[in-house]
């Protein structure tokens, strides 16, 4: 190990503490690992806690989702779950994985492995192996790398995981260049660690992720969203987001984050645009209430996507990026199609996108209640993150101009609450539905009717809500206009 992640003293000393963490953590699950490795010893097989586990039963943080590895087969290790686990699964046999419930503990077997991957999609080619530590040596990090084996709870680390993971460094078991070979998606990965960890990756890791980037060009457009998507939610997407601009990972599939980095000369006056999308990142992560909001946070990633595209500079050397927003929604709906995000969960982040100039507006006096009541419209259910995606872009170090954006939308928010008491504007709609429209204006089903709600929709957002008799007489009134009725 190299002199940069080797653990000093004091670190040894964590190390127990680690061991203890560890100790601590698989009694609560012991009755039941241990009753499932003393099935597979009486089988004649091994059975060890593995991988994710393992590290972090080290950090004390054991979840009730287990991963084991085994030199049983699929057909074996049914067998012995038959009889005993609660319910079992077989969704990952095909990868050699079977999975079991029991006692509230979700379990997933392995057989070893020694895979290798598909030349073209870098997909894992399975190839059962035959030891623990042929398995272990082709897993990604070596704070992956450390098993326990059941039931005697002996520790096997051959890549020494366990000094890393007190050092808080990411390494791999093999060399960097090796491990990423089999499957450039370990690059991410690690970037991904590093975010939901807090944990740093090793100088060889990072030189390799920066000499490899363009090998994840290879790897499916699925299996790179997912990782990013965990990143994303990470503890600290921050460190993972710099990792992925660092190494160039971000520019094999989401330029546009590489492209905020713009060129700033002593002439053109504005932020750095780059920097100041980390920080709107780091402040809607704050604004979070319970656990990760992607939309959220991708909302708040790609806010300014369209910045690059609109920047002009004018004859005084502001810069200005007129109608961003518009062309920042167009890239975020595009570049989550290429990433193959839900149709559903890519029209929110780009509605937030191309919302997220509206409220600027706002603190010069001019909206009237009717503007508010489109902007909430507008918004729609997005309005509560619209709120808060609005709040994280305020970055001034201007401290009396923070406080007045801040005032403003203190201000706004009391606007439509008062107007939200008054009236219904969670559900805008016209003071007529189509069946009264129809009747009134004897027109039967077809886009007349159409029309005429899309018009008294426009009316209850102006004026706001209308009673029947006035709903009745400015229908009439459209009619006339539009040549329908005398």
């Amino acid at each position: 190990m190299s002199e940069a992640s080797a653990p000093h003293a004091a670190d040894r000393r964590e190390l127990t503490a680690a061991q203890r963490n560890a100790v601590a953590e698989l009694l609560r699950v012991s009755p039941v690992a241990d009753e499932l490795g003393r099935r597979f010893v009486r089988a004649g097989h091994e059975l060890h806690l593995v991988g994710g586990s393992v590290r972090d039963a080290l950090l004390g943080r054991l979840g009730d989702d287990l991963d084991f590895c085994t030199d049983a087969h699929p057909d074996e290790t049914l067998r012995i779950l038959k009889g005993w686990a609660e319910s079992i699964w077989e969704t990952g046999r095909e990868f050699g994985t079977i999975g079991a419930q029991r006692d509230g503990l979700q379990l997933e077997i392995t057989t070893f492995r020694a895979e290798s991957y598909d030349q073209v999609s870098r997909n894992p080619v399975v190839v059962y192996g035959t030891s623990l530590d042929e398995d272990l040596k082709r897993r990604d990090f070596t704070i992956n790398a450390m098993a326990v084996s059941l039931p005697e709870h002996r520790f096997t680390d051959p890549h020494g995981g366990l000094d890393d993971l007190s050092a808080k460094v990411i390494r791999t078991p093999s060399t960097p260049g090796e491990s990423f070979g089999d499957d450039p998606l370990r690059m991410l990965r690690a970037a991904r660690f590093a975010a939901q960890l807090r944990f740093a990756v090793h100088p060889d890791v990072h030189t390799a992720m920066t000499e490899m980037a363009a090998d994840l060009d290879r790897i499916t457009a699925e299996r790179i969203r997912d990782e990013f998507t965990k990143l994303l939610c990470g503890a600290d997407p921050i460190t993972g987001l710099r990792l992925l601009v660092d190494t160039g990972l971000a520019e094999r599939f989401l330029p546009e984050l590489t492209g905020l980095k713009l060129e700033i000369d002593e002439h053109a006056q504005h932020k750095d645009v780059y920097e100041h999308t980390l920080t709107v990142v780091e402040n809607a992560v704050s604004y979070e209430e319970e656990g990760c909001d992607f939309i959220l946070r991708m909302a708040a990633l790609l806010h300014d996507a369209g910045k690059p595209a609109t920047k002009a500079v004018g004859s005084d050397g502001r810069v200005s990026f007129h109608h961003h927003e518009v062309v920042g929604a167009r890239l975020t709906k595009a570049r989550m199609k290429a990433m193959r995000y839900p149709k559903d969960v890519t029209a929110k982040v780009t509605a937030l996108v191309a919302l997220h100039l509206r409220f600027y507006g706002y603190g010069r006096g001019e909206w009237t209640d009717s503007a508010v009541r489109r902007y909430v419209a507008d918004a729609g259910d997005l309005l509560p993150r619209l709120h808060k995606l609005t709040r994280s872009d305020c970055t001034t170090r201007n401290r009396r101009k923070a406080a007045q954006l801040a005032a403003d939308y203190d201000a706004l928010e009391e606007r439509i609450a008062r107007i939200e008491a008054e009236e219904d504007l969670a559900r805008v709609r016209p003071d007529l539905d189509g069946n009264a429209i129809m009747e009134l204006l004897g027109v039967p089903p077809g886009p007349v009717v159409g029309r005429a709600w899309k018009h008294l929709k426009e009316q209850r957002l102006e004026h706001g809500p209308l009673d029947r008799d006035a709903a009745e007489v400015e229908l009439l009134r459209w009619a006339r206009a539009e040549g329908l009725i005398d």
